[in-house]
């Protein structure tokens, strides 16, 4: 694959930039609004879908989210990317780190994130899509 169009690499990184900020923020409608609406998020070994996104950004820990940019690979109208994070808790100001695999889907309304899967990097040099970090996380819906 060459490099992909300069306006879908940017597109999708402000739709990237979008998510951290809505996460950042505690803005869940902003979160959801990045996905196609089949769109699903992955860790602690669950699989989200998009109704579960309000309980599920409702139980998580608060503070920033800190992204690189993505790597991005582009074929005509669906991609796959990876991209950095560093979330750090906003009131202990502990740290996450890892990063998301995506797959992309251009829709009507433009670039959307189709998957997110979260990767976290451990002290003990595991990498692992995590654990739950509080017991009130949700389940996903069925």
């Amino acid at each position: 694959m060459g490099s992909p169009p300069i306006e879908d690499v940017i597109e999708l990184q402000q739709l990237l930039a979008r998510y951290a900020v809505g996460m950042t923020k505690d803005d869940v409608d902003a979160v959801v609004e990045v996905f196609t609406p089949d769109g699903t998020y992955s860790a602690f070994g669950d699989t989200y879908a998009l109704r579960d996104f309000p309980s599920l950004v409702a139980a998580a820990p608060k503070g920033l989210f800190l992204v690189g940019p993505p790597v991005l690979e582009l074929d005509g109208d669906a991609g796959t990317g990876e991209q950095p994070l560093c979330f750090v808790e906003q009131t202990t100001h502990d740290m996450r780190i890892g990063y998301y695999t995506d797959t992309y889907r251009r829709t009507a309304a433009g670039w959307r994130l189709a998957t997110r899967s979260m990767t976290f990097l451990r002290k003990s040099g595991v990498r692992d899509s995590g654990r739950a970090h509080d017991p009130t996380r949700p389940a996903p819906s069925a």
